[in-house]
């Protein structure tokens, strides 16, 4: 008999492509937490719920009512729809784990309406219908993008309403700040690289553990070592490996905190 392990992902293609699975071409390269489960402890399988995440400042404004009159445009937001993007969902469930991500805050701008003040990503906007284009112009103005410190302060807010109803884990995925394409020797000039954005983020991230107890999964670490020719895509997307090294970490930082142990002994008793 197995017992489930349940975990609230609440991020991008980070969190899905290495928890859930890695899907190239039509073809699973990559099956997630599950396949290193099955080896390790037999008896316990992870039970994962995943929700996209626009940015974190989006997150704490949520309170699970998307706006009607977004509701009724209907507009085409593929992996971020309207029910995901005003979700209070993380808040709200009971698991065993959580996983964030620092990606959406490094790479995502946002928009916020002129009149109601709500936040919202429109995703692929350039493809949406000419009488959505001018809607989004005119009743939206966009923010731009988060600073590191604006970044942990609302993680901070997260993780303080998370410990306010549960302690279960947090684990909290950092940026690999390899950056291909990236050449510069001199940053005379340059107001800021990705790569030095991503890094700024990254340090936060340790500051913020440091203070909260939060779980650091190093993707930037587990990338050096093994290599980011080998492992990088591009800034934001790793290789099926890369997914299974990060979803290693993840089990190792499990273990860490006992869970899987406890899993796979309630999983004994009922057998």
């Amino acid at each position: 008999m197995n017992d489930r392990l349940t975990i609230f992902a609440k991020g991008n293609v980070d969190l899905r492509d290495s928890l859930h699975s890695c899907i190239v071409g039509g073809e699973v390269r990559w099956n997630g937490l599950n396949e290193i489960l099955r080896a390790r402890y037999p008896g316990v399988l992870a039970r994962l719920r995943h929700e996209t995440l626009t940015r974190s400042d989006a997150l704490l404004a949520a309170d699970g009512r998307a706006p009607p009159s977004l509701v009724l445009r209907q507009l085409p937001l593929g992996p971020y729809p309207v029910s995901s993007q005003f979700s209070r969902a993380l808040f709200d469930c009971r698991c065993d784990a959580f996983v964030l991500s620092l990606q959406p805050d490094i790479m995502s701008g946002i928009f916020r309406h002129r009149r109601d003040g709500y936040l919202f990503f429109p995703v692929d906007q350039e493809s949406w219908q000419p009488d959505d284009k001018i809607w989004l112009r005119d009743e939206f103005e966009h923010k731009g993008l988060l600073d590191a410190a604006e970044s942990i302060s609302n993680l901070r807010q997260v993780i303080k309403r998370l410990r306010e109803r549960s302690d279960a884990p947090i684990l909290i995925y950092n940026v690999s700040a390899v950056v291909p394409g990236e050449s510069a020797f001199c940053h005379d000039g340059i107001e800021e690289l990705l790569s030095t954005r991503i890094k700024r983020f990254n340090l936060g991230l340790i500051e913020l553990s440091q203070e909260t107890g939060i779980s650091v999964i190093d993707v930037d670490g587990i990338v050096a070592k093994a290599g980011a020719d080998r492992l990088k895509i591009d800034p934001t997307h790793l290789t099926p490996e890369g997914y299974r090294l990060v979803a290693e970490e993840v089990v190792r930082v499990l273990e860490a905190h006992g869970l899987l142990a406890r899993a796979e002994g309630r999983s004994c008793a009922l057998a």
